[in-house]
């Protein structure tokens, strides 16, 4: 697994050299400006939101009365703590459907990205079809939308156990390396269904490769460190996608 997520880091590396190369800046900044534009005020919004549940929820059960006539300060921090964990979990959980929400919309220029990049890869174009195209669309918002279901069932463990005190201190790692693997997941698939692979193929494969899907969508995450990243990720990890299964392939000759 080490192996395959080295591969995906190196591809994100590869994938800006690539669009370098063949001018597809304007393939990647527009959807990305969008993207961003959607994120931020998203995220004012569930910020805001998940403060006020955790208010909500320290009130209705009595912690916060039983917290304040206690008066203990190792109490109070791991309230703090606690408190903290809940909100990134939640955070997490909204930012996992955002993001599957894009993947959803913007699942034509995730396929188009996906089959230019492949096509030069082999020094030939690939005919255009709307057909194709919308079978690429409608296979890209299956995938979205399957992993998402999933997604959530995890994170929604993830959220029940991060209210334990100190155990639920690990479920942020927990729940990244989950939303890691299924935004990388919904990237490599874009290779499958050109390749001509069922969704039952791609899961044994994508399950066979994890390191790919956990590479790509940790330096997706990574990319949201600054606002060019958060214009970036979206294209680049598609991108990336595509040259690091055309990687294993060729390991594998």
């Amino acid at each position: 697994m080490l192996k395959e997520i080295i591969i995906s880091l190196q591809a994100y590396y590869r994938a800006h050299q690539f669009i370098k190369q063949h001018k597809l800046w304007l393939w990647i900044l527009i959807p990305g400006f969008i993207y961003t534009l959607l994120l931020f005020f998203g995220l004012q919004y569930f910020g805001a939101t998940c403060n006020q549940f955790i208010k909500w929820l320290s009130l209705s059960t009595g912690l916060k009365v039983w917290l304040d006539s206690s008066d203990s300060g190792f109490l109070g921090f791991l309230f703090t703590i606690g408190s903290l964990i809940l909100w990134l979990i939640m955070m997490l959980f909204y930012f996992s459907l955002f993001k599957f929400i894009i993947l959803i919309i913007g699942s034509p220029i995730f396929a188009f990205l996906s089959e230019k990049t492949a096509a030069i890869l082999a020094g030939k174009d690939y005919p255009f079809s709307f057909i194709d195209l919308a079978k690429d669309i409608f296979r890209g918002s299956w995938v979205a939308s399957r992993n998402a279901l999933w997604q959530s069932v995890y994170m929604l463990c993830i959220l029940i156990v991060s209210i334990i005190p100190v155990i639920g201190w690990l479920t942020p790692v927990m729940a990244i390396l989950v939303e890691c693997y299924y935004f990388g997941f919904s990237m490599l698939d874009y290779s499958m269904e050109r390749n001509n692979k069922t969704t039952s193929e791609s899961l044994a494969f994508i399950g066979q490769h994890k390191g790919l899907a956990i590479g790509n969508g940790a330096i997706f995450y990574l990319l949201h460190i600054t606002i060019v990243g958060c214009i970036i990720a979206p294209a680049y990890a598609v991108i990336a996608a595509t040259l690091s299964i055309d990687a294993v392939k060729e390991e594998a000759k």
